[in-house]
Order: C-alpha cells, then structure tokens, then sequence
C-alpha cells in the first residue's frame, strides 16, 4: 500500500470531532486501491476564507497534472473521482504525467478582487507539492492559472501573453472532442453532416465543441447553461449564442428557440449528446429520458458505470470521459514541456483518434463495454510505468 497523507490538523481543527475524524479517515481509506490516491491534502486559510481539497491520485507516470475547479457544493470523493479520471486519462494519453485534482469551495462568480485572493493564497497552499501542475478547470481561466504561476512558478493553461497556450480559449477540449465523434461516427449508423447535436453545459468546452461540430456539418439544436436550457430543432445560431456568452449572458437569453430548466435538456431529441457540466448530471432518475444515439462526454464522469452500461444495452454508443476529453491536459501537457499551439493540436487529433479506434475496436472484438476497453488500456499502460519504479508508491 502506497503513502496516503491527511492534513487532519488544518481540517478538522475548525469543524470536527475526533470521531468524526476517525469515521472521515475510513471513508477515505474506501476510495483507495492499487493505484491511489497518493495524497489528500485538506487546505484551510481561515484569514482569507479559503477552504480547499487537493487529491494527488498517481505520479507514476510523471508529476500529476489536474484542474482547479471552484464550486461551493464540491467533496472529497468528488475530488478523488475527478483526479482518477485525470490518472486514466493522462496515462490512456500517453502522457509523462500522473492525475491530479483541486477543488476550491467558492462561488467562481465572486468578485474579481476577492477571486484572485482566494487563487493567490491556494497557490501559496500548494507551493510545495511538487508533484501536482494546477490548470484550469469548472470556475477557473487562464487569468487564474497566470496568478498561481505568478505565486509559485507552477501551472498550466496560461495566458499567451507569458508563454502559455491558453487551451480554453483555443478549445483544446473540444477540438479533441469533435475529432473523437468523427472516429464513434464510424461505429454508428448515421453520418456528421445534418446529425443533431445537444450540449449540456455552454461554457469553455460546451461552446468550443459546438463551434468544431457545426462548421463540420452538424445541426445544434439545443444547448444548456446553469441558469436554463433552449432548444429549436430546426438549428441554433453557434455565433449568437458566442455572442451572448462574451456579453454575460446565459443561453435562455436566445430568442429564436424553446425555453427549458437546465434538467430538461436530457430529454432533447438528438442523435449526439454532449454532457460538458458537473459530474453525475445523468443518474438513474433520468437516464430513460435520454433520446440520443451518441454520447460524447465533455465533462468528467458525467455518469456513472452503472449509467454507461444501462445506456449500451439500449444501443447508445457511449464514448468514456477520459478518452473523449483529453485534449484540454493534451494540450496543457505540450505547453508544460515547451511545445507549440500547433504541435499540441496535432497530438490532440493523433492521440484521441487513435484512442477512440482502439477503444471501440476492443468493445466489439471482446464484446465488453467501452469503459471496460478504455480502463483495459489505460490501467495497462500504467502498471507498466509503475514496474519501473523502485519503490511501491502509486
């Protein structure tokens, strides 16, 4: 068993019994197993409100790198799901670099002022864990990832303006995202040109992969946000909805379409559905509700196994998070070691193409899921990089 560490003290000092910390310890001793995670560290800086978790799951590969998501509802087994799938997909990448993951307890809608504080002092927290790279995730930009790189020289995703390859800007995501559907597409039986699409969650990878798919063919019918959802089956305008985003606005301010709650947007008719928000957003209670053919996962673990399997054996094609959406630590991982915007795009489309092949074509050789292909390739390629290694750590 390798080394699992708790700030208790830092944590549990403010909010918690003994006991509660004890039965906290056997919760999280739950969700490890041979591959991590290696650290857990509990960050609280009472002086300025910030309260923070970070989950280093596997370095054998390499320094883990992994997103710093700001939300007010996120948890400790969220963090570790999240940095497992960072782990799966860093290695399914064949990335020198482990998964990782941090979340801040924050509205990211805060002001800028208190917003780079709170950023400020969690890099400060972090500056010497040396083995996880923070880069932007859910609630944070580039703009955040140039003040953590300001504090402690460490980050990924960062403004052109100091040598970074702003990867949500570009849409490294959803670049790699609409090259994962041109490769599923050949394992269904509709084409690209004409085929409907639904993206849940508008925001840095939602819009980017909209953009890639509309200008290959596709017919974006509906689209949601936190603040609600719009559909029109005859199309939306990609470049409207653009503009009421750098406006600030949300979607429900497009005219021109059906108005719907965020929820709503699972039962839109299409045949791709783009899940591109917060985790588990489709569960048992409305997974019959889904109509559509394809499901490409945006965001990570938008559903659990449980969900994908249910959703195979009705006929959908479901493509697993950490292979779909591995463009954004693609991208992140070629601005780490020095490479340019154009090489990183050339790796996203090589290395997710060819991904998405091996995947599908496993799931119909063996007859298993496409998660089962995917964690088969993934956890092979990492226990090999984990025999090298002296010692027992993940």
């Amino acid at each position: 068993m390798a080394r699992l560490y708790y700030d208790f003290y830092r944590f549990f000092s403010f909010s918690k019994t003994l006991s509660e910390a004890e039965e906290y310890h056997m919760d999280l001793l739950d969700l490890t197993d041979e591959l991590g995670p290696l650290k857990i560290l509990h960050i609280h800086e009472p002086s300025v409100g910030l309260r923070a978790i970070v989950v280093v799951d596997n370095v054998a590969c390499g320094p883990s790198i992994g997103g710093v998501r700001m939300a007010p509802d996120v948890c400790v087994e969220e963090a570790c799901r999240l940095a497992r799938a960072m782990t799966l997909k860093n290695s399914a990448a064949g990335l020198a670099h482990g998964g990782g993951k941090s979340v801040i307890f924050a509205d990211p809608k805060m002001e800028p002022a208190a917003k780079e504080q709170l950023i400020r002092a969690f890099a400060c927290a972090i500056k010497d864990l040396h083995d996880y790279i923070p880069g932007p995730d859910m609630g944070t930009d580039e703009l955040c990832m140039a003040w953590m790189h300001d504090e402690i020289g460490r980050a990924v995703g960062l403004p052109r303006e100091i040598g970074g390859i702003p990867l949500d800007e570009i849409g490294a995501t959803g670049y790699g995202l609409s090259h994962c559907v041109d490769v599923a597409l050949e394992f269904c039986n509709f084409e690209l040109a004409g085929a409907k699409v639904v993206v849940q969650g508008f925001g840095s990878v939602g819009k980017n992969v909209a953009r890639f798919l509309v200008e290959k063919g596709a017919v974006l019918v509906g689209v949601a946000d936190s603040g609600g959802a719009v559909f029109n089956p005859k199309g939306l305008d990609v470049d409207h909805l653009f503009d009421l985003k750098k406006m600030g606005k949300g979607v429900t301010e497009y005219e021109d379409a059906k108005h719907f709650t965020s929820q709503e947007i699972i039962a839109f008719a299409c045949d791709i559905f783009i899940p591109a928000a917060r985790p588990d957003v489709i569960h048992l209670d409305n997974v019959n509700q889904l109509k559509a053919r394809l499901v490409v996962s945006g965001a990570n673990i938008p559903f659990s196994d449980e969900i994908a399997e249910i959703l195979h054996k009705r006929g959908v094609l479901v493509i697993p998070d950490y292979i779909a959406n591995a463009g954004g630590v693609i991208c992140a991982a070629a601005e780490y070691h020095g490479g340019s915007q154009l090489a990183a795009f050339q790796e996203i489309s090589e290395k997710i193409r060819c991904n998405t092949t091996a995947v599908l074509a496993a799931m119909q050789e063996k007859n298993i899921l496409p998660r089962q292909a995917a964690d088969e390739l993934a956890a092979s390629r990492l226990h090999r990089a984990m025999a090298t290694k002296r010692w027992n750590l993940f």
